[in-house]
């Protein structure tokens, strides 16, 4: 059985940064996943959320959760990302002052969502939009 998550961001509206990663959290504990399996997906999905908010004026996010995985597409129209590689390196932002200020923009969410899933792919082309694919496994 999968159960399907979906989630529309809406990157008007800072103030709600956050919720989907913490209902996501949520069902996975009411499935009784494993707690490492639910720290990961939860941190993975943050980030991504936060940079939707932060750079992309929102997005939608899609989450199913498989017997195998949890699977995450999060998908946005904003400005695309140039340089990949670039971005992926910690430290490396495009945050203004004003987002700085709020206390987010240090670069580590890109490392961040990388380092806490076992799959990553993202597909991006500027001026039109990233789609991000993660999977985390449950072991």
């Amino acid at each position: 059985m999968t159960v399907k998550l979906n989630f529309k961001i809406d990157g008007n509206d800072f103030t709600r940064a956050g919720e989907a990663s913490g209902e996501v959290k949520r069902v996975l504990k009411e499935l009784g996943l494993p707690s490492d399996v639910i720290r990961n997906v939860s941190i993975a999905l943050y980030e991504g959320e936060i940079n939707m908010y932060l750079h992309a004026n929102g997005g939608q996010i899609e989450v199913a959760v498989s017997p195998d995985a949890v699977g995450m597409v999060l998908t946005d129209s904003g400005p695309g990302i140039e340089n990949v590689a670039l971005a992926m390196k910690e430290g490396y932002s495009t945050a203004d002052d004003n987002i700085r200020s709020l206390g987010f923009g240090a670069g580590m969410g890109l490392p961040n969502i990388k380092k806490y899933t076992d799959h990553m792919m993202i597909e991006t082309e500027v001026g039109v939009g990233t789609t991000i694919r993660l999977k985390v496994y449950i072991k």
